[in-house]
């Protein structure tokens, strides 16, 4: 068995997994079954039916927490019902304070679901705590400040130690989504927030074929309610789900190494591209919030945005003619992925608010694969020209 003394290689390979007592399978079996025999009214092993438990999500979900630093972690059938999950915490009359610049299915449910039911939501810049500060004066029944650190697509990050210490102050929740970055190079648990959320879809799972979420807590009262909810909503991954997953964790850190290695070399590549206008990584020294992510990540992932010079019609022609990059919603796949946040998956965003966040129709953002990293240059030096 792995502990927190052991490193997160070692983590990512064996926690929460056994070889199978009964067979001595190294892998952890798929129990695809509903439900489990009692022995007597109420008597079983531990399991009863899988929408409730199940030994296969039981072992992801327990891998998930050792990578994060937590005692406990939840798994769920996407990264909007881990989401879910936390907002079924709260009742109508809270308040949530929002970064600004979020994930657009994130704003949907916000804005589209849950604002209809009285949960009052508030967006801000979060990179600024002065403004985060004000903003919990002003809204004394804020229940919960939900960060993304970097933000989807702008890639902004906020100082996650001294807003949770601020939230704290004010009884307030803290919930950071951590998909961008992973727990291989960022744990906001150890940063003070009180939730770590993921979209596992994306760099956990690694290999696109998976459609899931996950949260971590060390707060036994927050697992308590949390799982309520998992158990009675039910929105959870299936055993074959649970098992790809832990397939994928086990090749985490060694994948986000490259990721981050290639991702480093093309955000430079761009910079120097006479048809890029702008480019924005967290590796890069002209990030405005460079010092702070050096401070607090361990790597600076493989997400990048850049700017193309000219308009919507040029944007639309180079994504017509990439070759390896694949244009598709998604990332955190071992391939490359490229898209337009306008169009694609920040259309959900009013058009007047992604003017104001600077998300435009120049704009693209590209999720750098693991391939060899002189094809993808190529390939993006190609589809420029074009």
């Amino acid at each position: 068995m792995t502990s927190t003394k052991h490193g997160f290689g070692t983590r990512a390979i064996h926690a929460g997994q056994a070889p199978d007592p009964r067979t001595g399978a190294v892998m952890t079996p798929i129990y695809q079954t509903s439900t489990f025999v009692q022995s007597s009214p109420g008597k079983h092993q531990g399991y009863d039916y899988s929408r409730a438990d199940n030994p296969t999500r039981e072992a992801y979900e327990a891998c998930v927490a050792s990578l994060e630093n937590a005692k406990y972690g939840l798994a769920f059938s996407s990264g909007c019902a881990a989401m879910d999950a936390i907002i079924h915490l709260f009742k109508s009359g809270d308040h949530i304070l929002c970064g600004d610049d979020v994930y657009g299915g994130t704003f949907r449910l916000f804005d589209k679901i849950y604002k209809k039911l009285g949960i009052e939501f508030t967006y801000i810049d979060t990179t600024d705590a002065s403004k985060v500060e004000a903003a919990l004066e002003k809204h004394p029944q804020t229940r919960l400040l939900w960060l993304e650190s970097p933000t989807n697509p702008m890639l902004k990050i906020s100082d996650i130690q001294k807003l949770a210490a601020l939230a704290r102050s004010k009884g307030t929740l803290t919930a950071v989504d951590n998909t961008f970055m992973s727990p291989h190079f960022q744990k906001p648990l150890d940063l003070g927030a009180d939730i770590a959320v993921h979209s596992v879809t994306k760099y956990m799972n690694g290999h696109s074929d998976v459609i899931g979420g996950a949260l971590a807590t060390n707060s036994k009262d927050l697992f308590d309610e949390l799982k309520f909810v998992q158990k009675s909503v039910g929105a959870v991954p299936s055993p074959f789900e649970s098992f790809l997953v832990m397939r994928g964790l086990k090749t985490l850190h060694v994948r986000m190494e490259r990721h981050a290695q290639n991702a480093m070399e093309i955000a430079r590549f761009l910079e120097k591209h006479p048809r890029v206008e702008r480019v924005i990584y967290p590796g890069l020294e002209s990030h405005p919030q460079h010092a702070l992510a050096r401070r607090q990540m361990s790597g600076f992932g493989g997400m990048i945005t850049f700017f193309m010079k000219g308009g919507l019609s040029d944007a639309q022609r180079f994504l017509e003619n990439v070759r390896i990059f694949a244009l598709a919603e998604s990332l955190g796949g071992v391939e490359s992925l490229i898209e337009h946040p306008a169009i694609m998956t920040h259309a959900s965003i009013p058009a007047e608010n992604r003017k104001k966040l600077g998300i435009s129709d120049s704009m693209v953002r590209i999720s750098v694969g693991i391939e060899d990293v002189a094809d993808l240059k190529d390939d993006l030096d190609q589809a420029l020209k074009a």
